[in-house]
């Protein structure tokens, strides 16, 4: 590929892969050149198009190899066939009519004296496209752009007549690929082309010289370069800010450093992407720009109903991702995706967001809210995109030119295909940055003061059922801060005053029939941002053991709020030190004493993508003498690229404790496209006691194995399938048998996203001591084996019904249990969606029977992405209580919020339904109300 711009009147080209040695070509190929469109539409123009077709031609019968089909016979049969505007697979049918094997077809666009021209290099036998070609400059340079683009397409012939074109290959510019196969062997990395030497020009590979050997004794250049060194891009400065209105009309445009070389992650790996994406990338010294053209053959097939902030439903629609590695660590970054009704998710990435199942690791933190924008529009030929990222809004180290690593995927949902510009093999994600590409030249970038006050005013009021069933009215209002400042480039400050969480949306509710306490996720956002830093813990999707867990602070162990007078946050990156630091203040409330909490937390990256650390976490009690420690180091080995080992080696101490308070875990991870094996081992002695973290039980070992296989049949409709078996087994400190589960499981992913599971879990427990399963219902102490039977479906979650059942007939301990659920929902419009959900487990014991039913209603209102309506009704019928959460949320300006949020807690008694509360004082149905009105106003320096 070549691109071009146009810097101090000297036109500048950047070709993504290099001509191949001059090798003698086969005989005579016969090639259509088709005129190419005038995007402009001003007729005036017309003449560009006639004398870019006119030099093409001509440059390319010269070379003697090239039988260039005439134009009027072109014309002729386009006009038979009644066809005007083609697209790829019309183009290709009208080579292979005119016995072609190659059709070139493209644009131009003519604005304000500056001239861009896009060609594409058409296989006429398989459809797709073999090369893509964009110059950019002034009218006054229009020849030499001309002849530019003529030999660029002339290279790409050459290279592609001298080598088999295979159905993986084809369309591919091995350059910039990872595949195998001659045409890799032909290619070299990104070249620059007349960088400051004049039209003319000359070949500069970054200092070294242009060595490709012939074809016939070539080293595949391509597989010895890193991903990072093969995908390269430098995206140019700006003096003008491009308004963002989601289209790319703007001139600024015309400057970019554009990326359009898109691979298949999903459904076939390596292969060209079947829909073109173009990707442009400007800067100035407080924004990163990016501009996507989401080509789409049938635009109207393009899924997107989704308006919603940080809603993980647009995962599941047209989308289109890029991550920002801006520490170049190959661990961490910046995720942000957005959808073509301008959706907005953004996640922080830690340790590559590895652990865990299904997309959910602690090291993705889906909940993080960072400060950007984006504009989209839907057009005739499919989506567009206008994204702007603060540099205020990232960390990135203080030199004066930057390099960071980056990557783009876009989801074609349609088709469930799945497409990268830096290729990621199929047992990663997006997040895999050790693979990204790389971003260079980003000089004089400024995130000024780097100082962020978000003050907050807040008014509501709440009414309490007392005991005598009357209502305590009460009104309140309150005042706070937020402040960031960065302190370094890489180290952000993070203040915050009279903290309020008064917008969080309450928790999903559960149903425990275990015997240890569940887990909820946090939701609160200051102490979302970055948390991944502060993480140590086990791996996997069993939370056995998380040393921080940050929902201690400022929340009882039953949920409720406790006061925050304050606290401090520090965290960032110097060089390959990583640094988090925490302090929180909370007030004396609900018959607890106020406490500190202090966390600190370094490591340090070793080797490629490994590191070591160490983790301190103190909690004292104000005005008591409690007090609680966790220490700990950890560890994270990546010899190999799909080999991860983690462990960690942890002590508390707690008043008039000292013994049996330790814990230590060991996992190891072999992750390939077609296999998961994973051990682990984890010893957790009687006393260790992590009152700031999540550890649902102590005195225990356990061992772990886990074999996993994704076969991948290509028939039936079934893109995959996925057996898997692993096996748990916990005993006592002295190995004395206390759980056991042998899971086995197999399940099938179909190529529309639907999928079917099923699985059998044996399981062994050892009651010590009697289990009451609910107040009235206890299981004896003794010995029990049972088994679990589960049937699930989950049907295309693009569609605009969908939903998902599940079956599960089982023994349990002594007697039996059914589980059900269900759940459907419905996109109504891009702007109003509801969802509702049941589930059901029916037990049977010799100590009684009962029945726990969970349903919720949510209804979500999207007038736009930045102006959204939530309800949640939830009904649990273990407390015998019906919760509704109202929230509003207006995002006024970027970083500036308006709540209003209402909350109430009914008594299961749907017949003495009272809303308002005519029998005020005698119906004991409403327990609890609040409405909550919030303002946040960002001030940025």
């Amino acid at each position: 590929m070549l691109v071009a711009g146009a810097s101090s009147g000297v036109p500048h080209v950047v070709v993504s892969a290099q001509p191949a040695p001059e090798l003698a070509p086969p005989p005579s190929e016969r090639i259509v050149i088709l005129t190419f469109a005038n995007s402009s539409g001003e007729p005036e123009h017309e003449w560009i198009g006639a004398g870019l077709v006119e030099t093409i031609t001509t440059d390319l019968e010269s070379l003697g190899t090239f039988q260039v089909v005439a134009q009027e016979t072109t014309r002729a049969t386009m006009l038979e066939s009644g066809e005007s505007a083609l697209d790829d697979a019309d183009a290709a049918a009208l080579g292979r009519e005119l016995d072609a094997r190659w059709v070139v077809m493209g644009t131009y666009q003519q604005r304000a004296g500056m001239l861009r021209i896009s060609a594409r290099l058409i296989d006429a036998e398989s459809a797709r496209p073999s090369g893509t070609v964009t110059a950019n400059g002034t009218l006054d340079e229009i020849f030499d752009l001309q002849d530019r683009v003529a030999r660029a397409l002339a290279a790409d012939l050459r290279a592609d007549s001298t080598s088999p074109a295979t159905e993986a290959t084809s369309g591919r510019r091995a350059g910039l690929d990872v595949s195998t196969g001659e045409r890799a062997l032909n290619r070299s990395r990104t070249a620059v082309v007349g960088s400051g030497a004049g039209v003319g020009g000359t070949l500069d590979l970054g200092g070294q010289e242009n060595t490709a050997p012939a074809a016939n004794d070539a080293e595949p250049l391509t597989a010895e370069l890193p991903p990072g060194e093969r995908y390269r891009v430098e995206p140019t400065r700006v003096d003008t800010a491009p308004r963002l209105d989601g289209s790319l009309n703007d001139e600024v445009w015309l400057q970019a450093a554009i990326i359009d070389d898109f691979v298949q992650q999903e459904p076939a790996e390596g292969a060209p992407a079947t829909e073109r994406t173009v990707v442009r990338l400007i800067y100035n010294s407080s924004a990163l720009y990016i501009g996507v053209e989401a080509y789409d053959r049938h635009p109207g097939g393009v899924v997107a109903t989704e308006k919603r902030r940080d809603s993980r439903r647009l995962l599941d629609e047209d989308n289109f991702q890029v991550i920002l590695d801006t520490f170049h660590d190959r661990r961490s970054g910046y995720m942000f995706v957005t959808n073509p009704l301008g959706a907005k998710l953004e996640q922080q990435v830690a340790a590559e967001g590895e652990g865990g199942f299904g997309g959910n690791s602690s090291n993705i933190n889906v909940n993080w809210d960072g400060v950007w924008d984006v504009a989209t529009s839907i057009t005739p030929e499919g989506w567009v995109a206008e994204i702007a990222i603060p540099m205020v809004t990232l960390r990135f180290p203080e030199t004066d030119r930057q390099m960071w690593g980056i990557n783009f995927m876009r989801n074609i949902r349609r088709k469930n295909e799945q497409v990268f510009w830096a290729p990621i093999p199929k047992a990663y994600r997006l997040t895999r940055v050790s693979l990204a590409g790389t971003m260079v030249g980003l000089g004089g970038v400024d995130r000024g003061m780097d100082l962020r006050v978000t003050p907050y005013v807040l008014a509501g009021g709440r009414q309490d059922r007392t005991v005598s069933s009357a209502f305590a009215d009460s009104g309140f209002n309150d005042i706070g801060l937020d402040v960031k400042y960065g302190v370094t480039s890489g180290l952000n400050l993070d203040v915050t005053l009279n903290t309020d969480f008064a917008q969080v949306e309450v928790d999903d509710q559960q149903v425990n029939l275990t015997r240890f306490p569940l887990f909820f996720p946090e939701k609160r956002d200051f102490f979302l941002e970055n948390s991944g830093m502060f993480g140590v813990g086990t791996q996997g999707w069993q939370r056995t053991a998380d040393l921080f867990f940050t929902r201690r602070i400022g929340l009882s162990d039953a949920g409720q709020p406790v006061p925050i007078i304050g606290g401090g946050r520090l965290t960032g990156k110097v060089d390959r030190h990583n640094i988090a630091v925490m302090n929180i203040q909370t007030q004396e409330a609900l018959g607890q004493l106020g406490e500190n909490f202090f966390v600190g937390r370094y490591s340090r990256d070793i080797l490629a993508r490994s590191r070591v650390g160490g983790l301190v976490i103190n909690k004292e009690a104000i005005g008591g003498d409690h007090y609680n420690r966790t220490l700990a180091v950890d560890t994270t080995l990546a010899p190999h690229q799909n080999f991860v080992i983690n462990a960690f080696l942890a002590k508390t101490e707690t008043p008039e404790v000292s013994t049996d308070d330790m814990a230590g875990n060991l996992s190891a991870v072999w992750l390939n496209p077609s296999y998961r094996l994973e051990a682990e081992y984890t010893d957790i002695q009687d006393n260790f006691n992590a009152e700031v973290g999540f550890v649902p039980r102590t005195g225990i070992r356990i061992s772990r194995a886990h074999l996993e296989w994704d076969p991948r049949p290509g028939r039936w409709g079934i893109r995959q399938f996925d057996p898997m078996w692993n096996v748990t087994y916990t005993t006592d400190q002295n190995n004395r048998l206390l759980t056991r589960r042998i899971h086995h499981m197999i399940g099938t992913y179909f190529e529309d996203g639907s999928r079917f599971i099923w699985w059998y879990n044996d399981h062994f427990e050892q009651l010590d001591i009697p289990f009451p399963v609910r107040s009235d219902v206890t299981i004896p102490a003794g010995t029990y084996r049972f088994g679990e039977w589960r049937f699930m479906y989950t049907s295309d979650p693009s569609k605009r019904i969908f939903g998902r059942a599940s079956y599960a007939p089982q023994t349990f301990f002594d007697g039996d249990r059914t589980d059900y659920s269900a759940s459907a929902g419905v996109r109504i419009t891009d702007s109003i969606a509801a969802e509702g959900r049941f589930s059901r487990s029916d037990v049977t014991l010799p100590g009684g029977a009962f029945i726990a039913d969970l349903a919720s209603m949510t209804f979500d209102l999207a007038l736009s992405p930045e102006m959204t309506l939530r309800t949640l009704t939830q009904y649990n019928s273990t407390t015998d209580a019906i919760s509704t959460s109202v929230r509003f949320n207006w995002i006024y300006r970027p970083g500036s919020d308006i709540y209003i949020a209402y909350d109430e807690m009914r008594a299961d008694d749907m017949l003495l339904f009272d809303p308002l509360l005519r029998n005020r004082g005698r119906v004991p149905w409403v327990q609890n109300r609040q409405l909550a009105i919030k303002m946040t106003y960002l001030l940025s320096r």
